[in-house]
């Protein structure tokens, strides 16, 4: 694949900043040991690493609530660190994408502090989402729960569509739309291949602030029929990105942006990914699809023929920092709605179902053509922490949900590097930000390399034989077979994936790749299985 397009067929690596690997014993991930463990990530085979927020951030939002966009929370590290971080990924063969935040600021970024002291009708206030009155300007709601709009002493109200400290931008306002692309450029500057675009689909909001008496989800709220809500995937946003791509295609080597944008139907998703807007779209349909034939090669064939139609290549993901991880996912009764969260007292996975589950998913999912995205500790088989004390809970989702919900704590809590280390080598120290659940020792990474059968090998081994094959840059050929299997081929390579109660076999002559567990000792391929295959 050519230096430039580099994306189409890659792997990416979701790193969590906070959670990944702490330098200094504070309990807190940072970007200097991020930097000591990519040597990991190249022996585990990924393309690129993406990383979450690292900016100055009062951290209300776990950093999504970013206080300045040109410098690092000292919490993480220095523009130093920065700067080591992507000179050893590069020189490690890896690329790196950093997370860009443009819906909103924090209400204490520069800006918005500015707006505070000017006051109503000023000029600073243009910059963000200002309304007067005595009622709140419609019925939109938070994200996180509760009103979406904030009154302030003075009267006016300003819209936060997330926590009350994120302050939505006006993108109608040019001062804004400058300032991003410089932001754009001062980090492509420092050689970042891309950026990942938190709430793509919310910078444009529709003009007349239109009621909306749905709740403003944005997660699982995915709905195809009908007009868009007036705070999402309004027409606006294209301008925005045709711009953005016009900086990125003046540097070189492929650099890339990509889509968070919860938009259905996909062929609405594809015009994110249009040939001069975004390079690449998260794959939300397919990460909320059940555990159904059906349902999966629904979502499959319609994800292909979307992107397909637009020329852009298909991205695919299970888990990440906003949902429950798959290995615990799964392991409720296919077709379980998306659970905001697990914890004490709710209705817990069945762990070993989940693990084979997801082991099969992933085999599956990196047999598909285009780009895959992997999170963190998910190569562990790492689960939800689904028995999180309530008092450690820090996702504002959880407070201003009146406790209703969850958040997503659970799926962030410090990955396991060695089993019998302080942190379980998160640290040195026994820090932690979260509580790390005693089942991490089974998971850490050192009890698993050189072990065969080991999820982590498994996913090395996927990794290798997807590069050696060739699948990323493949194309898919369904193949007929058992209904409760998906049978399809992808080059020289057959995939199956079993999902029903009794096994299916494999074409006559199949030499065996990799298989997510055992096969029958006839051969054939046991329920919740999947198998590469050469015939």
């Amino acid at each position: 694949m050519p230096t430039d397009t580099w994306w189409r067929d890659a792997v990416i690596y979701q790193i969590y900043p906070r959670s990944f690997a702490d330098s200094d014993g504070d309990g807190m991930g940072d970007l200097p040991g991020i930097t000591a463990r990519l040597p990991q990530l190249r022996r585990l085979g990924v393309d690129a690493v993406w990383l979450s927020p690292f900016y100055p951030s009062p951290q209300h939002d776990a950093g999504y609530d970013v206080a300045d966009y040109r410098g690092v929370d000292q919490r993480f590290g220095s523009l130093g660190d920065a700067d080591k971080l992507i000179t050893t990924a590069h020189d490690l063969g890896l690329k790196v994408i950093v997370d860009l935040v443009p819906n909103h600021t924090s209400s204490e970024h520069e800006w918005f502090r500015a707006a505070l002291a000017a006051g109503p009708g000023s000029p600073e206030r243009e910059r963000y989402i200002f309304r007067d009155g005595e009622e709140p300007p419609n019925s939109w709601q938070s994200v996180f729960g509760g009103s979406a709009w904030e009154r302030l002493p003075d009267g006016q109200w300003y819209l936060h569509l997330f926590d009350v400290s994120q302050p939505d931008l006006n993108w109608d306002h040019p001062e804004v739309r400058a300032e991003f692309l410089d932001v754009l450029r001062f980090w492509l500057d420092r050689g970042v291949d891309g950026f990942r675009v938190d709430v793509a689909h919310g910078l444009i909001k529709d003009a007349a602030l239109t009621d909306w008496t749905a709740p403003s989800v944005i997660l699982g709220g995915l709905d195809s029929v009908g007009p868009p809500p007036p705070m999402w995937d309004q027409e606006g946003v294209h301008d925005i990105y045709r711009q953005w791509r016009t900086v990125l295609d003046g540097y070189p080597g492929g650099r890339i942006l990509v889509a968070e944008a919860w938009v259905q139907p996909e062929e609405r998703l594809a015009r994110y990914v249009r040939p001069d807007e975004m390079h690449q779209a998260f794959n939300f349909p397919y990460l909320e699809a059940p555990w159904t034939p059906a349902d999966l090669r629904e979502v499959i064939d319609t994800s292909l023929a979307a992107t397909g139609a637009v020329g852009a290549t298909t991205t695919w993901v299970l888990s990440n920092h906003d949902v429950v991880r798959h290995a615990s996912r799964l392991g409720f009764p296919a077709g379980t709605g998306r659970r905001p969260g697990i914890g004490i007292g709710d209705p817990q996975p069945d762990t070993g179902l989940g693990l084979r589950r997801a082991r099969a998913a992933t085999l599956l999912m990196l047999a598909l053509p285009g780009s895959a995205y992997l999170y963190q500790g998910e190569e562990l088989g790492l689960p939800e922490h689904t028995t999180l004390p309530d008092e450690a809970r820090q996702d504002p989702a959880w407070e201003r949900s009146g406790h209703a919900e969850r958040g997503r704590d659970g799926c962030r809590v410090p990955i396991p590097w060695e089993a019998d280390a302080p942190s379980y080598g998160f640290g040195p120290t026994d820090a932690s930000w979260l509580p790390q659940p005693a089942v991490w020792a089974e998971y850490a990474l050192d009890r698993q390399v050189d072990v065969p059968g080991s999820t982590y090998e498994l996913y090395r081994s996927a990794l290798a034989t997807r590069r050696e094959h060739e699948l990323g840059s493949g194309e898919l050929a369904w193949l007929a077979g058992d209904v409760e299997a998906l049978a399809f081929r992808n080059g020289d390579v057959t995939v199956v994936t079993n999902f029903g109660a009794e096994p299916v076999s494999l074409p006559h002559g199949a030499r065996i790749l990799l298989s997510s567990e055992p096969l029958d000792a006839d051969g054939r391929v046991p329920t919740d299985v999947t198998v590469w295959a050469t015939v």
